[in-house]
């Protein structure tokens, strides 16, 4: 099976996570690809391969090297978006991409177009695969799985290739910051390991967001509008207040970079009751530290104008930013940005906009950074992944095999 074969292969499986559940994985799919996943490691060859009640499937490709050298895993996410169906993806692939507008669903007026998307243009005369417009492609972080699998074969297939030991896992409800929640890092006893998720070609991320996630419940008291002066409290309003309180341009559509934000995700209500739900982002821990106190300011606020209870938030911190765990072992980083040039790839050193795995993992005692699968436009319609991004994501694996076990003893 090629990457691509396989890649197609996987989107056609329903992983979305769902938060709401309180269950592990939080959805049957994601169940049922991890059980589809073991029955072909275990076909290509791989060794210890197993799936525990929890979704999490770990396996060995073991060391052909005299077992010289650290034990590196590769690790990728198995759920989708919770965010955007996918459910029935129905991929294309655009061959020889001409740097035009490409039709997703003509008759629907789904275009891919450059005009919005720029960074189209980078893959003119390239494949391309991309969705039909009424889902996700699920890249993220299938291409992942996939471009991890591959490589697995492929090394399995050329044993004058000499590595050490590799582990792989792939992991369930990433989406949700749930996927480091069961995680037995001393069990899959890697010394350090490289999550393949998402990114265009290059990327090489040792650095995230600190991130937090805020439910807040606004209460208020409904009567009838005719006689409410004075009675009614319109929720909905007091929670619209709230809002309108915080930075006007400290918004995700507002910052890029090392900028941090407030997102308001979902905002849900009536009279009686209104729900909100933020996150939190931003890199340095101190700002972090400081917009939670500032929207718990703003929180006080709100109830000394309407009462006490009239507003209450539950705040919980999700991940921190990896980069305090990685920069004592920059040579795992170092070590994958020379596996990027000896495969023909410009490394970009980038912090991660978002959350991986590898930020819980590498506070969990795995220093994880996190290595480009090669996708654009995650979460949404407009999600497309060059094929010879992933193939290059390939080579780079095998690279990192390849070199791992003397590379810290030159370094050093």
């Amino acid at each position: 099976m090629t990457l691509t074969e396989r890649f197609l292969e996987y989107v056609s499986f329903d992983t979305q996570s769902d938060m709401n559940t309180g269950l592990t994985p939080s959805t049957p799919g994601q169940m049922f690809f991890a059980r589809y996943l073991v029955d072909e490691l275990k076909r290509i060859g791989l060794s210890e391969v197993q799936v525990d009640d929890n979704g999490y499937l770990t396996a060995t490709l073991p060391a052909n090297n005299g077992g010289e050298g650290p034990v590196v895993g590769f690790i990728a996410h198995l759920d989708t978006s919770p965010d955007f169906s996918g459910k029935h993806v129905k991929p294309q692939i655009v061959k020889n991409y001409d740097g035009g507008d490409i039709a997703l669903d003509a008759e629907e007026g789904l275009w891919l177009k450059p005009d919005e998307f720029p960074e189209l243009k980078n893959y003119v005369g390239q494949d391309l695969i991309c969705t039909d417009g009424h889902t996700l492609l699920g890249a993220d972080d299938k291409a992942g799985v996939a471009e991890i699998i591959s490589a697995m074969e492929y090394l399995l297939a050329h044993p004058e290739i000499k590595h050490g030991k590799i582990r792989i896992a792939f992991t369930p409800d990433e989406e949700i910051g749930q996927g480091a929640d069961h995680f037995d890092v001393s069990g899959f006893g890697a010394d350090f390991a490289y999550t393949l998720d998402g990114g265009e070609i290059g990327e090489l991320e040792f650095e995230n967001f600190n991130a937090a996630m805020a439910k807040i419940t606004v209460h208020g008291r409904n009567v009838h509008p005719g006689y409410a002066r004075g009675k009614m409290r319109n929720s909905m309003r007091i929670a619209n207040q709230l809002v309108g309180m915080l930075p006007r341009h400290e918004t995700p559509e507002h910052t890029d970079g090392y900028e941090g934000f407030y997102h308001l995700m979902s905002f849900n209500g009536d009279v009686e009751k209104t729900e909100l739900l933020f996150i939190i982002r931003d890199f340095d821990r101190d700002r972090f530290e400081n917009r939670k106190r500032e929207l718990q300011h703003l929180v006080n606020k709100v109830n000394a104008e309407f009462g006490a209870a009239t507003v209450v938030m539950e705040m919980n911190d999700q991940y921190y930013n990896m980069r305090e765990k990685i920069e004592p072992l920059m040579y795992i980083v170092e070590l994958a940005r020379e596996a990027m040039l000896k495969a023909g790839v410009e490394p970009k050193v980038l912090p991660i906009r978002g959350g991986t795995d590898g930020a819980r993992l590498s506070y969990m005692g795995l220093p994880t950074p996190n290595i480009f699968a090669g996708g654009h436009n995650f979460h949404g319609r407009f999600e497309f992944v060059p094929i010879p991004s992933m193939e290059k994501a390939v080579e780079v694996i095998l690279q990192i095999a390849q070199m791992a076990p003397g590379y810290r003893v030159a370094e050093g």
